[in-house]
C-alpha cells in the first residue's frame, strides 16, 4: 500500500464501531479488504474472523491475531429523566470517562449521539472532589426529557455505547490520533501483511485472525487457536508508550519502532521465537524496541496454552492513552510492524519450526 491507501485503511479501522461481543462491523471490514487476497474465511462460534492464505502442502501453519474489539459500555438502565446509566465493557479509568461523545446503537441499527456526564464539582467537599469518580455516579445524556423518549427511540438495556472520535494525522505528520488503536492498529497491520504475503509468496500456511472479546478476558484468541491448531503464533497488539512526563524510563515509546514483547502478566515470550524475530529485525534494519509489562495481557496469554503448548510471542505498537476514548500511535512504527511481520512469516517453514522447538529442549 502507498501512504494514502494506508491512511485510509487506518481511518476506517479506527472509526468503525465494535465493542467486545459486538465486533461484526470490524469483521465485515476485514472481509471487504481481503476478499480478493485470501483463499477463504472461516469463523469460530464466538465470532472471530479467520482469513486463510495457503502456502505449500506439508509446511507449517502460522496464526497471527489482532483483536477486533474495543472498550466501551452497554446501556445498564434508564432513569425517569432519560439519563442512561452505563455498564462498562472492558477496562476504563474513571478520570477519562466524563465529557466525551459516545454513540448508542440500537438492535435495529439506529444510532444516537450522547455525552457522558456527572454532577459538577462546584460545591463538592474537597475529599469527594479529589477522588476518581466511579462509573455508577456517571451517566450518558442524550438530550431528552424522559425515559419514554428513550424507549420511543428504540434504546433498550444491553444496547452498545461506543466512543465517537475522528481519525486525524497530527502536527508532526507521523503521530496518528484515533479511537480504538487498541487493537485496530494491528487489524490494519494484519490486512497489509496478508496482502504483502499474497504478492510476495511464502511456504507456510497463514491464518490471520481478527479475534473477539480480548478486552474482557482474551476469549476469542483461545477459540481461534483451538480452531486453527497453529505450529507458530503471533499476537499483535499495542504497548505502553513511556515518553510522557513522569513515566518510567522504558524503551517502548512513539517513534522507537515495533515493540517486541518479552513478557506481560499473561505470557512469557517463547525465547527461541523472540530471538529469531529480533535477528530478522536487525538484519533488515527494522527499527524496534523492547516491551516488558508486569500487568495486562494480550491474545498470546490464551494462545500459548492450547494443546501441548504453541510457539508464540507478542509484537506490538507503542501507543499513548489507550483504554480511553482516544489514543495516539506513530506512522513509522506502524510501517515497521508491517515490514517485520511480513518478513518473519514469509521465512517460516518446517526447518525454522523444528529449530524453534529444539531451542526449548
Amino acid at each position: 500500500m502507498n501512504k494514502e491507501e494506508r491512511l485510509l485503511l487506518l481511518k476506517e479501522v479506527s472509526e468503525v464501531r465494535g465493542i467486545s461481543g459486538n465486533e461484526r462491523e470490524v469483521s465485515c471490514l476485514i472481509q471487504r479488504y481481503l476478499k480478493d487476497d485470501v483463499d477463504h474465511f472461516e469463523f469460530d462460534n464466538l465470532g472471530s474472523t479467520l482469513a486463510y492464505l495457503p502456502g505449500e502442502q506439508g509446511e507449517p501453519t502460522v496464526l497471527f491475531t489482532a483483536h477486533m474489539d474495543e472498550i466501551g459500555f452497554m446501556v445498564l438502565r434508564v432513569e425517569e429523566s432519560g439519563l442512561i446509566r452505563l455498564g462498562n465493557v472492558g477496562g476504563w479509568w474513571g478520570h477519562v470517562i466524563p465529557a466525551h461523545e459516545f454513540v448508542v446503537k440500537t438492535r435495529d441499527g439506529h444510532e444516537y449521539i450522547g455525552v457522558t456526564g456527572a454532577q459538577p464539582p462546584h460545591g463538592m467537599p474537597a475529599d469527594q472532589k479529589n477522588k476518581v469518580m466511579e462509573l455508577k455516579d456517571m451517566y450518558l445524556d442524550l438530550g431528552v426529557d424522559s425515559r419514554k423518549q428513550i424507549e420511543d427511540m428504540g434504546i433498550r438495556i444491553g444496547d452498545t455505547v461506543t466512543p465517537l472520535q475522528s481519525f486525524r494525522v497530527m502536527n508532526n505528520g507521523t503521530a496518528l490520533l484515533g479511537k480504538a488503536w487498541d487493537d485496530r492498529a494491528s487489524v490494519a497491520v494484519g490486512i497489509e501483511v496478508i496482502k504483502n504475503l499474497k504478492a510476495r509468496g511464502h511456504k507456510c500456511n497463514v491464518v490471520f485472525a481478527g479475534t473477539v472479546q480480548e478486552e474482557v478476558g482474551l476469549r476469542g484468541a483461545g477459540t481461534a487457536a483451538y480452531h486453527v491448531k497453529p505450529d507458530v503464533a503471533f499476537a499483535t497488539d499495542v504497548a505502553m508508550s513511556y515518553d510522557l512526563p513522569g513515566a518510567p524510563n522504558s524503551p517502548s515509546r512513539l517513534g522507537a519502532g515495533v515493540a517486541l514483547s518479552i513478557m506481560d502478566s499473561s505470557v512469557i515470550a517463547h525465547r527461541g521465537l523472540f530471538d529469531w524475530v529480533e535477528a530478522i529485525a536487525k538484519e533488515r534494519k527494522i527499527k524496534y524496541c523492547y516491551d516488558l509489562l508486569t500487568a495486562g495481557g494480550t491474545d498470546s496469554g490464551a494462545i500459548h496454552k492450547q494443546f501441548d503448548g504453541i510457539v508464540n510471542m507478542t509484537v506490538s505498537l507503542p501507543c499513548r492513552y489507550f483504554h480511553s476514548h482516544v489514543s495516539i500511535i506513530d506512522y513509522n512504527d506502524y510501517v515497521a510492524m508491517v515490514e517485520l511481520m511480513t518478513e518473519a512469516i514469509a521465512r517460516i517453514d518446517n526447518e525454522v519450526v523444528d529449530a524453534l522447538k529444539e531451542s526449548k529442549h
